[in-house]
């Protein structure tokens, strides 16, 4: 397995570096670093749809085509003499090992939750910041291009990591009742501002409430989209069947189609 995925990965930079060439695709010649963000970004999404949706085979080659583009990255760099994929593959392999003491280091603690691990994770990261004369910044690094509700779970984790946290899950809910009530205030009497902010507050506490749970607030969202949206979508077929529409039918019409829909 291990040398049949190498050689399909050379193959793959072999290809890369053809496309590239002096007698290669010249929409792929004209590519740049930021030309090429968009498809990353198309590429992640369409894996986590596949990943969602429990599509297998979909997800075998959504994840080739992500691949891709972390190839085609590293090949543009290539072209502009700042490093090569090997570049890449060498430091993310000195990462792992230096980040996982605990089964590639014979010295290492022995290490039992998924907690401990990330919690050391978090400490060696810090160390290597301060080696590098890097202030050790818990926060830093936190990608600002995160989907916001992602970056909220990102930084609770992070903060979590150094004992910066709720005790219990159940503080986390009081502090959720605590910002909803804050909202109401605002939204009463307090303007809009206002009420922008402690929505936000409100959803950095929804997220770190998922956080405390183990659910990933991104997915959970995507499928309560999902779910919202293939409710609706039935009740409009509901209605149509009917021969109306909802352009025409009242709230009370529509609560109704809608409660029928989700005893289905």
């Amino acid at each position: 397995m291990t040398n049949r995925a190498a050689d399909e990965f050379t193959r793959l930079v072999g290809i890369m570096a053809t496309l590239r060439g002096p007698d290669g695709c010249p929409w792929d010649r004209e590519q740049t670093i930021e030309s090429l963000r968009g498809f990353v970004l198309e590429e992640t999404h369409e894996v986590l749809d596949a990943i969602d949706r429990g599509d297998t085979a979909a997800l075998e080659g959504e994840i080739g085509d992500l691949i891709f583009e972390g190839v085609f990255l590293a090949q543009v760099s290539t072209d502009a003499g700042h490093f090569t994929v090997a570049d890449s593959l060498r430091r993310i392999n000195a990462k792992l090992i230096r980040r996982h003491p605990h089964i590639f280091d014979p010295s290492g603690r022995p290490l039992d939750t998924p907690g401990e691990v990330h919690q050391q994770w978090e400490q060696i990261k810090a160390r290597e910041q301060s080696d590098a004369g890097q202030r050790r910044a818990v926060l830093a690094g936190v990608p600002k291009t995160l989907p916001s509700l992602l970056r909220a779970y990102e930084i609770g984790t992070r903060v979590a990591a150094v004992g910066f946290d709720w005790a219990r899950t159940q503080d986390v809910v009081d502090k959720i009742e605590e910002e909803v009530a804050e909202l109401r205030a605002a939204v009463a009497s307090e303007g809009s501002a206002r009420s922008e902010e402690e929505m936000g507050d409100l959803l950095f506490s929804i997220a770190n409430l998922s956080r405390k749970l183990g659910i990933d607030p991104e997915s959970a969202l995507r499928k309560a989209n999902e779910k919202f949206t293939k409710r609706f979508t039935a009740l409009e077929e509901s209605l149509h069947a009917q021969g109306r529409s909802v352009h025409d039918a009242t709230l009370e019409e529509m609560e109704r189609e809608w409660q029928a829909v989700k005893r289905t």
